[in-house]
C-alpha cells in the first residue's frame, strides 16, 4: 500500500509478483479542483519491471559461472580461483546496482512507454506515471502536466533524462509542448527486495573473503627463503 504522507493526494494498492507488477489501483486527488481520479491496471495486463529482470539475469550468469564445471573439477592455481571470483563478483555487483540505481528517463520516454496503455480508464492526456525500484522500495511517480501555448515557448528548453523530474520541467511530445505542474511520488517497502540486497552484500563479502585467503596462501606458497 502506498500513500503520500504529507498531502495524501495519491493513494494506491500495488501487487508485485517476482518481476511482474500484476495489479495497480491508484487514486489521485487533483490539486486544482480536488477532483478524484481513479485508474487501475487492465485485468489482462501485467507490467514487467526491467530492473528486477536484469538483476535476475546477472544472478543467473553468476550461478552459471560457478556451476559450469564438472563436479570433480580441481582448480590448479590460486589465480584461477581469483579470476572466477572476480567474474562472479562483477555479476553480483551489477545485479545489486540494478536495484539500487533506477534508470534515468526523459519525459517523452515516459509518455511513450507502454505503461501508459496499461490503465482503465485510460490516463488523461495531462497525467504521466512511472514505476521503478529504488533499493528495497517500489516507487510510483505521478506527473501532472499543463500544455504550453505557442506564445510562451520562445525560450523552450526540454528537460533531459532523470529518475525524478521536478515541477517546471518542460518537454515536447506529439507536436505539443508541456510543462510539469505537480509531481507526486509514493513508495512502499517490498520485504523480499530488502532480503535480496542483504544477500547480495553477504555474497560479495564471502567472495572477497575467499579472494583474501587465496592471496595469503599464494604469498606463502611463492615464498622461498634464502
Amino acid at each position: 500500500v502506498s500513500s503520500h504522507s504529507s498531502t495524501d493526494q495519491v493513494k494506491g494498492v500495488m501487487t508485485l509478483q517476482g518481476d511482474a507488477l500484476c495489479q495497480a489501483d491508484v487514486n489521485l486527488k487533483m490539486p486544482r479542483n480536488n477532483q478524484l481520479l481513479h485508474f487501475a491496471f487492465r485485468e489482462d495486463k501485467q507490467w514487467k519491471l526491467q530492473q528486477i529482470q536484469d538483476a535476475r539475469n546477472h544472478v543467473n550468469q553468476a550461478i552459471y559461472l560457478l556451476m559450469n564445471r564438472d563436479v570433480n573439477y580441481q582448480f590448479k592455481t590460486g589465480l584461477e580461483v581469483l579470476k572466477l571470483m572476480d567474474a562472479v563478483m562483477l555479476q553480483l555487483s551489477r545485479a545489486r546496482n540494478r536495484l539500487t540505481t533506477p534508470a534515468t528517463l526523459t519525459l517523452p520516454e515516459i509518455a511513450s512507454s507502454g505503461l501508459t496503455k496499461m490503465f482503465t480508464p485510460a490516463l488523461p492526456p495531462d497525467i504521466l506515471v512511472n514505476f521503478y525500484i529504488n533499493l528495497n522500495k517500489l516507487c510510483l511517480t505521478v506527473y501532472q502536466l499543463h500544455m504550453l501555448q505557442p506564445s510562451t515557448t520562445k525560450n523552450f528548453k526540454p528537460a533531459g533524462g532523470s529518475v525524478l523530474h521536478n515541477p517546471g520541467a518542460t518537454f515536447e511530445f506529439g507536436s505539443q509542448r508541456y510543462e510539469v505542474s505537480h509531481v507526486h511520488k509514493v513508495e512502499c517497502v517490498v520485504p523480499w527486495l530488502n532480503d535480496a540486497l542483504v544477500f547480495f552484500t553477504v555474497s560479495l563479502q564471502l567472495c572477497q573473503q575467499l579472494k583474501d585467503k587465496i592471496s595469503i596462501f599464494s604469498s606463502y606458497w611463492n615464498y622461498r627463503p634464502y
